[in-house]
């Protein structure tokens, strides 16, 4: 593997390749086998554009050799920033065709986070749009390459400025053209994912072709993916849970139909549901509330519609009932995370499983368990901490020993850093050790924003909490102390951070001014002690 990995124990991942979960695929392989079988299949659907598996394979193995004329090489890392769109289907895979390794950036990421994940990943580089909605990422882009020079390449989905390289053109000069270079091994890294960053700025995630398409292909399995699988994409397709949980790697991997939604809004997602006959959904908790308050609704025919997943955060079981009603189809939950468990409930599961748990793991090779403080596992029932590991569960960040002597257990086990509970082999979530503010499935490191807080000049000290909220569950709140004779309201404090360049979603929506804090003997801020005084002050929303 690339060095900085940690590898599973060979006694592993022997064990997962004799089992048949670890194969000798790469992600661009199970792409090129569905085009053999389904040429003339449709593959992705983007508004107007449609490409066929045939097209797709075609531009892929293009634009795989124009990328590889200017320069990339297997095991470059690429920070890869795109909208979601064919382009980024066709990027992503073209990579894979290398052997490059692509770090998965989201679009809300802003220049502080492209910075350090350029720095961190040792990118050469830069792939990101032009515009989009309003945000010009070439700008952008210059700033983070000023930084940064060891970047070689700013690589533009549309108009690229100077000294930057169009994507499109890039393609469009390499149609026909094979990639001269050979297939990456399964078991070296296909791609970077990010983690939640509880403790600052997210870690990478490396993952294997071999990991990530067992992941991908036993949730596939477990969703009811196949050739007559039509997925709609609606969250970013950077993301793990809709690139691959099953996502878009599950659906062109068993020969689906991949749908790409232009927006969020119900009156968006619900008409193309019904147009497209679109078979499974995967959203999140403030999307699922947000839909169901559509009257739209009852005017869609919605009858192709098998499957509705959830997932970033648990959806409320009153919800979950009302998507049965409303949408006429099933609900499956999905709990997981980019460090590998996926965890789903089944689609013959009783109302109450499907209702009411955070379902169970994909694949029977996952290794779960619940354990006390003292690191002794609790009987069914009990609440605990939850640990994993598995053939799919990362052994390690890259490039990160220290946080890796805390993250797993000397045994292997990733500490998922949630209270959960099992009975009969499913998991009830019941809450979270780290501290992490979980806006809809936007995962917010509390330690990140206090650090950008206390950059302002009025500031003394900062902590970020979250605060309940009907739609996304949790919002993130600071509550500041104040240097003497200064004063802040949150329209100053969201201008000031907006100079930080960090994504929109991590701002605070609400700012508590207060003289000090709860703190305990040790000398740590008690933030269970100010959630619950801020819960009681707003009446719990």
């Amino acid at each position: 593997m690339l060095d900085g990995c940690v590898t599973w124990p060979a006694e592993f991942a022997l064990r997962y390749r004799e089992q048949g979960y670890w194969g000798d695929a790469t992600l661009f392989d199970v792409l090129a086998r569905a085009a053999k079988k389904l040429p003339d299949k449709i593959a992705v659907i983007d508004g107007s554009c449609r490409r066929s598996y045939s097209e797709l394979l075609r531009n892929v193995e293009g634009l795989a050799a124009g990328l590889y004329s200017i320069g990339l090489r297997p095991l470059d890392r690429v920070v890869f920033q795109l909208a979601n769109g064919a382009p980024l289907v066709e990027a992503f895979f073209a990579l894979a065709r290398i052997g490059a390794i692509p770090v998965l950036a989201l679009p809300a990421h802003r220049k502080s986070e492209i910075a350090h994940f350029v720095r961190a990943s040792g990118a050469v580089a830069l792939m990101v749009p032009d515009v989009v909605r309003g945000f010009d990422y070439r700008e952008m882009a210059r700033e983070v390459a000023a930084e940064c020079p060891d970047l070689r390449h700013v690589l533009i989905d549309g108009v690229a400025g100077s000294g930057q390289v169009d994507l499109r053109s890039l393609s469009a000069g390499s149609v026909g053209v094979s990639c001269p270079c050979s297939q990456p091994a399964a078991e070296e890294v296909a791609l970077m994912l990010l983690s939640g960053g509880t403790t600052g700025l997210p870690k990478l995630i490396p993952r294997t072709h071999a990991d990530y398409l067992c992941g991908s292909l036993q949730s596939a399995r477990v969703a009811g993916f196949g050739t007559g699988t039509v997925f709609l994409a609606v969250l970013p397709m950077a993301h793990n849970y809709t690139l691959g949980a099953p996502g878009v790697v599950g659906a062109l991997a068993c020969g689906g139909t991949l749908v790409i939604a232009p927006a969020t809004a119900a009156e968006v997602v619900i008409p193309l549901i019904a147009s497209e006959r679109v078979t499974i959904v995967s959203a999140a908790v403030p999307l699922a509330a947000k839909w169901l308050a559509s009257d739209l609704l009852g005017k869609a025919d919605l009858s192709s519609l098998k499957v509705f997943m959830c997932g970033g955060a648990k959806l409320a079981p009153e919800l979950r009932r009302r998507v049965e009603q409303k949408f006429g189809c099933l609900y499956q939950e999905s709990y997981g995370t980019a460090e590998g468990l996926l965890n789903m409930t089944r689609l013959d599961d009783p109302e109450a499983v499907r209702m009411q748990s955070s379902g169970r793991p994909v694949s029977p090779a996952d290794e779960i368990r619940i354990v006390d403080p003292q690191g002794r596992e609790v009987p069914d029932g009990q609440t605990g901490e939850l640990q994993v590991r598995g053939p799919y569960t990362i052994r390690g960040y890259y490039r990160a020993p220290e946080i890796n002597a805390k993250a797993f257990t000397p045994d292997g086990f990733y500490r998922m850093g949630d209270v959960a509970r099992k009975s009969g082999g499913y998991l009830y979530l019941e809450g979270r050790i780290k501290e992490l503010i979980n806006r809809g499935g936007e995962k917010i490191s509390c330690e990140e924003i206090e650090n950008h807080i206390l950059a302002h000049p009025g500031v003394e000290s900062a902590c970020v909490v979250a605060m309940p909220d009907e739609v996304f569950g949790e919002k993130a709140c600071a509550v500041v102390i104040l240097h003497p004779g200064r004063q802040l309201v949150l329209s100053e404090l969201l201008e000031f951070l907006k100079g930080q360049d960090i994504a929109r979603f991590k701002m605070p929506e609400r700012l508590e001014v207060v003289n000090e804090f709860p703190i305990s003997p040790a000398g740590k801020i008690l933030r269970r002690e100010i959630q619950a005084a801020l819960a009681s002050k707003f009446g719990g929303a």
